[in-house]
């Protein structure tokens, strides 16, 4: 739905519905911003067991929504993470980003431990997508 300003707040088909007063991303010109992603199936929009199997969706579901807007994951120009304990979390978070980069390139990418997370989760990642309007 487009605002005044020509911004597009995101609600594409396959992404998780939002839980509150938020949208899942929004495009604004050439850039797509995906909000803060967890590990949430979409289709049942309940929370994953298992801390891989979290941190796993939670990329593919910042991926779902950058893809709808035609960005891919080499499209992406930052990357922030949040965890809740950075010594247990970093490495497996490195080891699943770069799964999804495929060695590289890899995105900046900013990573904060933080005390709590909505619902109790252990992380959450947030991205920014060049992804150039097509001409119609």
């Amino acid at each position: 739905m487009p605002a005044k300003s020509g911004v597009n707040f995101l609600s594409p088909q396959g992404a998780i519905a939002p839980t509150g007063t938020w949208s899942v991303g929004a495009r604004a010109g050439d850039f797509v911003f995906v909000a803060g992603m967890r590990g949430i199936d979409p289709a049942s929009n309940k929370m994953l067991e298992g801390e891989e199997a979290r941190i796993r969706q939670a990329f593919t579901n910042m991926k779902t929504i950058a893809e709808s807007e035609g960005a891919g994951l080499s499209d992406c120009v930052r990357l922030v993470v949040y965890v809740t304990d950075m010594a247990a979390l970093r490495p497996l978070v490195n080891k699943i980003q770069e799964e999804f980069w495929t060695g590289g390139p890899y995105p900046p990418r900013t990573i904060l431990q933080v005390s709590a997370l909505n619902q109790n989760d252990i992380f959450e990642v947030e991205g920014t997508f060049y992804a150039p309007q097509r001409s119609r």
